[in-house]
């Protein structure tokens, strides 16, 4: 089947290869030329592990193509699929559709045949019954439908993810539409992935609440760490006791500095200022958003109270800048809460993140970037871990500490066993590990 995506982001151009992966003939769309060029050049815009070969590999076969030309994109396609950002909106945090609704405009203008306009990116309930509502203005009723069919994809783990989903949620309304989503996602009947037809207003809800269950497991259990920390209790041995629950499951349940990346904070956000528009208080999902921002904020003071009190002056070590590991996405991570926080308090940043540091100079001011992780050690009177990269996992501690001037050691992501940095010479501070 033919297909057009518009947006070439990280939804967009993860979801258009894995669909010229599955056989389809694909065509991601995208208003900057010098992003498309680079997409030619087998240059990815985003850092996503395996994604420049999977993408070489299809670009090979013929499957998958890349261009500005929207009206040649959509040439034949059975469905187009918007893939655009839609970010928090300054002031209400609902989500800004601005762009969904360009893109839908443009690709009316260009609808010839019947076509299925398919919302991948995360847009409030309500939104496709306004697109069809605009569409029908423009098209004549048999040349199309609306369908939602959210996305699920973790940064770092992308691909697997959508060749190998847990589910896929389809919202239609119509059998066309129904028809055509399930010949798009044929391949994955054979691995017997669960395919949920359901309406669009449905399928609109069902990304919303994913997201939010997920950020209130992690808002959750940083508030059990802050419990431990005072009780004497271990947060990391809780949340193994409650994880083996089967009710309950292990994921999303380690405590750390807050969420933050491209979903839980702006889906959060506005699905608090959707329910108010519909007059449906959320107080949990309300309070999940409270918790986070609170956090990352409690994680400077907690960096500051490990290094006695005052960091003024102070040369401190940060390893890890993107929100997780395995992507080099910087958006609404800790760190760029938690690092300015630092320096307002006197300190000098020297930092290290295998992949985010090109995107983490563009937001962070004053910060000595490091290519490796042991120079930015050299005089420090602090290490910080922030983000839980494999590469910090297995740290030389006698290295380390011979480089540095003070041996504080400040794990906000609880990748080291308490005991092991204390033999050799570090005063270590975890989250919610007060036994």
């Amino acid at each position: 089947m033919k297909i057009a995506v518009i947006g070439t982001g990280y939804v967009g151009l993860v979801s258009g290869t894995c669909f010229s992966e599955f056989g389809h003939e694909v065509t991601c769309v995208d208003k900057d030329a010098g992003k498309i060029k680079a997409l030619e050049n087998n240059i990815m815009p985003i850092y996503e592990p395996g994604l420049d070969s999977l993408v070489a590999r299809n670009v090979g076969a013929g499957r998958l193509t890349f261009t500005t030309d929207l009206k040649a994109a959509m040439k034949g396609a059975k469905a187009v699929f918007i893939a655009v950002g839609t970010p928090s909106r300054r002031g209400d945090g609902h989500a800004d559709l601005q762009y969904v609704f360009a893109a839908v405009e443009e690709a009316a203008g260009y609808i010839e045949d019947y076509t299925v306009v398919v919302t991948k990116s995360t847009v409030p309930v309500g939104t496709g019954a306004r697109i069809k509502a605009r569409l029908t203005e423009l098209l004549p009723a048999d040349k199309f439908d609306v369908a939602s069919n959210p996305e699920f994809l973790r940064e770092g783990a992308a691909i697997e993810d959508f060749m190998r989903p847990d589910r896929v949620v389809c919202g239609v309304d119509s059998e066309r539409a129904h028809d055509v989503l399930k010949e798009l996602y044929r391949p994955l009947y054979i691995n017997e992935t669960p395919i949920v037809f359901t309406n669009r207003e449905t399928a609109e809800v069902i990304k919303y609440a994913a997201n939010a269950f997920l950020a209130t497991k992690i808002s959750f259990i940083n508030e059990m760490a802050d419990l431990c920390e005072v009780a004497g209790a271990d947060v990391q041995e809780v949340a193994r006791g409650i994880g083996l629950d089967n009710r309950i499951g292990s994921k999303f349940l380690h405590a750390g500095p807050g969420y933050g990346g491209s979903c839980f904070p702006k889906d959060t956000r506005a699905l608090v200022s959707t329910a108010d528009e519909y007059g449906v208080p959320l107080k949990i999902v309300r309070s999940v958003v409270e918790v986070n921002e609170a956090r990352k904020r409690a994680m400077a003071e907690k960096v500051i109270k490990a290094c006695g009190g005052d960091v003024k002056g102070k040369r401190l070590a940060i390893l890890g800048l993107t929100f997780k590991p395995n992507t080099d996405d910087m958006r609404e991570s800790p760190s760029l809460d938690i690092i300015p926080a630092l320096q307002d308090a006197g300190a000098e940043i020297h930092a290290h993140d295998p992949k985010g540091a090109e995107e983490a100079a563009k937001m962070l001011k004053n910060v000595t970037f490091h290519d490796e992780p042991y120079s930015t050690m050299d005089g420090a009177d602090a290490l910080v871990v922030l983000t839980e990269w494999n590469q910090f996992r297995a740290l030389d501690f006698d290295r380390a500490r011979g480089l540095m001037k003070d041996g504080v050691l400040v794990d906000l992501r609880n990748i080291y066993a308490k005991a092991d940095p204390a033999k050799h010479g570090f005063r270590y501070t975890g989250i919610g590990r007060g036994a």
